[in-house]
Parts: C-alpha cells; sequence; structure tokens
C-alpha cells in the first residue's frame, strides 16, 4: 500500500485499499488489528501520502488515533462529501470494498487538508457536549409527553414521565458539573473560557460548545471561522438570475448556540444591538439582520482568542 490510502470503517472491522490498486484489505476493528495494518503500511515500497477515513459516529476513533499516532497523515472526512464524490463518478453501488476504494480516489483527488487530531481532552469535551445535548432531548420530549397526559392519562402513567423527568434533570445537572470541571481543570480551556464570557450574550453553554466544538477557533481567519460553523454565506446565481445568498453546513450545533447568544447580545449588548439595529434601519429583514451580527460576533471571538484579549465594546466595532 502507498499514496493515497482509504479506509472504510464498521463496528466489527475495517477495510483498507490502495488509489490505483485492485483489491483490498481487512482487519478486525479491534487494537490488534490497528497494530497490524501499520506493521503493514510500514512494510509496503513506498510513501504513504494521504490516509482518508469518514466519520462514522465514533466507531473509526480507534484506527484513526492509532494512525495519528504512528505519524501516519490521516483525514477524517464527512460522508456527505464523500457520498456526493461517488455520484460525481457514476457510482452507486455501495459495499465496503468499494466504499474504500472511493475513499481513496478521494484522498488523492480531493487532497483533503491534513489537520492535526484533537486530543484525548478534546475528545472528552466533545463527548460530554454530545451527551449533553442528548439528554436535554430526551428532557424536552419528556415534558412535552406529561403536557399531553395531564387530563388523559392516569395517574400511574404521569408518575412515571415525572420520575423520568426528574431523573434526567440529575443527569444533566450531574453533567453540567463535569463540564466545569473539564474547563476547570485546563488552563488552556479555563483561559478562553474567560476570554468569551467577557463578551455580554456569551455565557456558559455558548463558551463551552464554542471550545467542544469548533477547536479551531483563535487559529483561522475570520473567512474559515465562518466557514466552519456554516455562517459564510454562499451564492445562488444561474445567468442573469441572482439568487438570495444562504448560509448553512457546517457545525450546526454551534451555530445554533451562536444564534441564542446572538439573539441575547442583541439586548443586552450595546454593541452588538448597535449593529442590529442598523441594519434593521438599513431595510434589512430580522433574520437577515441577526445571522449578519452572528457572523460579526463569531469574527470579534475568535480575533479575542487568537489575541488572548477580553471583551473591549470600544474596539470590538473596528475588530469586526
Amino acid at each position: 500500500m502507498s499514496g493515497s490510502i482509504g479506509i472504510d470503517v464498521a463496528q466489527a472491522d475495517f477495510v483498507v485499499a490502495s488509489e490505483g490498486v485492485a483489491g483490498s484489505r481487512s482487519y478486525p476493528n479491534t487494537d490488534r488489528g490497528c497494530r497490524d495494518l501499520i506493521k503493514d503500511l510500514s512494510r509496503e515500497a513506498g510513501s504513504v501520502e494521504r490516509i482518508v477515513v469518514e466519520s462514522t459516529g465514533g466507531y473509526e476513533r480507534r484506527v484513526v488515533a492509532a494512525l495519528g499516532a504512528a505519524g501516519l497523515p490521516v483525514v477524517v472526512v464527512n460522508p456527505r462529501h464523500v457520498r456526493d464524490f461517488a455520484r460525481s463518478k457514476g457510482q452507486l453501488a455501495k459495499t465496503d470494498q468499494i466504499d474504500a476504494h472511493i475513499l481513496a480516489d478521494f484522498a488523492a483527488r480531493i487532497q483533503p487538508r491534513i489537520k492535526p487530531l484533537p486530543s484525548e481532552e478534546q475528545e472528552d469535551l466533545r463527548e460530554l457536549l454530545t451527551r449533553h445535548e442528548q439528554l436535554v432531548q430526551m428532557l424536552v420530549a419528556e415534558k412535552s409527553r406529561l403536557l399531553q397526559a395531564e387530563g388523559q392519562s392516569r395517574h400511574a402513567l404521569r408518575k412515571k414521565i415525572k420520575n423520568h423527568i426528574k431523573f434526567l434533570e440529575r443527569e444533566i445537572n450531574m453533567l453540567d458539573s463535569d463540564l466545569d470541571d473539564a474547563l476547570k481543570n485546563s488552563e488552556v480551556w479555563q483561559e478562553k473560557d474567560d476570554l468569551l464570557q467577557s463578551v455580554p450574550g456569551v455565557g456558559k453553554g455558548t463558551s463551552r460548545t464554542l471550545l467542544g466544538l469548533v477547536p479551531e477557533l483563535g487559529t483561522v481567519n475570520a473567512a474559515e471561522i465562518a466557514k466552519l460553523v456554516g455562517l459564510a454565506p454562499f451564492n445562488r446565481d444561474s445567468g442573469k438570475s441572482r439568487g438570495s445568498r444562504h448560509v448553512g453546513s457546517g457545525r450546526g450545533r454551534a451555530r445554533a448556540m451562536l444564534y441564542m447568544a446572538t439573539l441575547c447580545a442583541t439586548r443586552c449588548n450595546p454593541v452588538v444591538r448597535t449593529w442590529y439595529q442598523r441594519l434593521l434601519a438599513a431595510g434589512k429583514p430580522r433574520k437577515v439582520a441577526l445571522v449578519a451580527c452572528m457572523r460579526k460576533l463569531l469574527v470579534v471571538l475568535n480575533q479575542m482568542i487568537k489575541t488572548k484579549t477580553r471583551w473591549q465594546a470600544t474596539l470590538a466595532p473596528a475588530t469586526a
């Protein structure tokens, strides 16, 4: 194996293919399977330029961590991008072997940028945030069921729902404590958290979501951070037709938290309120004005982390 390599990962095993080479190899998705893969890569002639793995909800973490620890150039990519690439080639069939070759071809043709892998602390924080969101969604659903059950269900059923709500609330409180401890135990995160929360409107939830889900914050420029979070408007033009600009894609959970923070900031943050009112006065629809303020606020937060500067209302407009 050499050059561009694709790895299709499943729960039990993973399939490895090289670009331009027929056939593939399968390994168990275990520590031993990862060690065998790394040995095979080291024995093959030629250098490995890029290894592409799809994000599969966690199944890929073991092999990605092993490849990263071995110093190999591994990249985790969005499955939708790979599927679109396969369709562009007319490849509609889907098996583990075909997917591995598609990934290898994707690595050779698209050449996704190799980025530093997230640290173990970063992965732990991301998992805690994911679990927190899952519990909050369950809590909202149970409260909705309780409202529907009032006056329609027996007392025993309502009692069970209420007990489950109390359990979920306890679990969420425990997770909140774990998230606070994770930030406090890291000097780097504690400093960044303090900087982010110095902005009126940015609270604990927004701060830890940005730190956990957008680790690039403070390391990239304004255009790149907006694109990562899905706040970079894209065109919809064809011929003489000029469509409206839209934002989307990117990291939806981070964008949702930033939306709520910006909505709050339009009321409690004089600078953001001025941005918002100026856009409304220019005739922009409320949603368009709010999304524009989200992008401006994100750019300011990015610059604050980059320069390690706390919020300064007098400098924020110039920075944005």
